[in-house]
């Protein structure tokens, strides 16, 4: 190593080690407490107190580390918290800031959940909740229009989401496997040198270098070692595993709780491709396979994960409350429900810690590849046809009363009853878009306005 190589590398451990933890706690809190508006939102906050304010990590680290996130299943925003703060401060770093991210979303979605759960069809809570639903609509159909200008920025990009949605809407082609087409050919076309898979680019930003307290040298903890990865990977399998075969064992593969831990942990193996993509999976899933909610119902716990900070895939909680609590086994269905839920944030979050503790040292050693930009920039854009389909899926169960499903030649998708048209909701999910798109009135802005909205409709006799 080199006298200038060895000196960077010393300074950026001296001044990674300078952040004292108290700091990191007292910023990791403040990205927790302002983590609404969904993954694009979160990863705004984050750059611009991490990379801008604080100046802790450089833009090229940033954007290599969000890279890695959103080519792994589950809450990329949450990821990148726990990346960047094992950077900063190793493994504990990590836990911390990762759980931070979602610490305020656990407490606020379970005491939604109790409140929906004893008064969820009282009509003042009914009316709230048509409200949400109006709005969220709005701003999953605004999540295509931010990811897709980013995403489809060619022909080959529209094309590769295009096809996406035709697979997973029509033809019902399971996602992960949308999701590894889409890598491959991601890969192929960045070893064929072809400029439509080049690395997108994040804010109109490039990855030029900025000071930082980490520089570009690497630190010790930073390197890869598979002795290390082989322990720190068996400890998070156990962590994550160990409650899941336990439930097996105890209470069999048909009890609710077995059940929840089993789906939520094969979700968190699966769902790539951001918050939006895996809520579609478990939207589908949950409602219409496992009948744990209703499409309604799955709308609502995602209008209380949009209102609340933390992932937006903290919707799981609600979902695993849900379940639990109609089917308590023995226990008090509020009880039991507050376990449901808290076994499916285990087991979908612990992964997400397994995935950047295992992977993320060997991601660092292969920052620049062209291959691996390739693979997400294909990935990007076909999430974009992923997420059209989720707000198509959403249309259906809030504009429309009634559904028939259509079958077929390969086909496999839910068709809307012309006369059921819901004509509150549509009004209000336009005009909630017309807030979102024309005055650019902020998320939480629209969402009180349209809770307050349901309300004077029912007040009014109107639903």
């Amino acid at each position: 190593m080199s006298d200038v190589a060895a000196t960077r590398k010393g300074n950026a451990q001296e001044h990674a080690h300078g952040i004292s933890f108290n700091e990191a706690l007292l910023v990791w809190m403040r990205v927790a407490i302002l983590s609404f508006g969904g993954p694009a939102g979160q990863i705004a906050v984050m750059h611009r107190i991490l990379v801008e304010e604080k100046n802790w990590i450089s833009e090229g680290r940033f954007l290599h580390a969000l890279n890695y996130c959103m080519l792994l299943p589950g809450p990329e925003a949450q990821q990148l918290a726990t990346y960047i703060g094992w950077l900063l401060h190793r493994t504990l770093g990590g836990i911390v800031a990762g759980g931070l991210f979602i610490l305020p979303g656990v407490f606020a979605i379970m005491g939604l959940s109790y409140i929906y759960a004893a008064y969820g069809n009282v009509g003042f809570v009914e009316a709230l909740f048509f409200g949400l639903k109006a709005a969220v609509l709005a701003i999953v159909i605004q999540a295509v229009v931010r990811v897709g200008k980013r995403a489809l920025r060619n022909r080959v990009m529209i094309a590769l989401a295009a096809i996406a949605f035709v697979a997973i809407f029509f033809f019902g082609v399971p996602f992960p496997l949308i999701i590894v087409a889409a890598a491959v050919t991601g890969l192929v076309g960045a070893r064929l040198g072809r400029p439509e898979f080049a690395a997108i680019e994040h804010n109109g930003k490039n990855s030029a270098v900025i000071d930082s307290m980490l520089g570009e040298a690497v630190p010790d903890h930073v390197r890869p070692d598979a002795a290390r990865t082989l322990r720190v990977g068996a400890v998070w399998l156990a962590l994550w595993l160990v409650p899941v075969f336990a439930l097996l064992i105890a209470l069999g593969s048909d009890d609710v709780f077995s059940q929840i831990a089993i789906f939520f942990s094969k979700m968190a193996m699966v769902t790539f491709g951001g918050a939006y993509a895996v809520l579609a999976y478990v939207a589908q899933q949950a409602a219409e396979y496992y009948h744990w909610v209703s499409p309604r119902e799955m709308l609502d716990g995602l209008g209380m994960a949009e209102t609340t900070p933390g992932p937006l895939i903290m919707v799981v909680q609600f979902v695993g409350f849900m379940a639990a609590f109609r089917e308590a086994s023995g226990l008090s269905p509020m009880l039991a429900g507050t376990l449901g839920g808290l076994l499916a944030t285990w087991v979908t979050f612990t992964p997400c810690f397994l995935w950047i503790f295992v992977g993320a040292p060997y991601i660092e050693a292969l920052r620049g590849n062209k291959a691996l930009a390739g693979a997400l920039s294909a990935i990007t854009a076909a999430v974009v046809g992923v997420i059209l389909n989720l707000s198509i899926w959403f249309a259906l169960h809030t504009l429309f009363r009634q559904t028939f499903p259509v079958h077929g030649f390969g086909l496999a998708f839910d068709a809307p009853v012309p006369g059921s048209i819901d004509w509150p909701a549509l009004a209000l999910s336009a005009a909630a878009a017309l807030a979102i798109f024309r005055f650019n009135v902020g998320m939480l802005s629209v969402l009180a306005a349209s809770c307050i909205t349901g309300v004077l409709l029912r007040l009014a006799g109107i639903i």
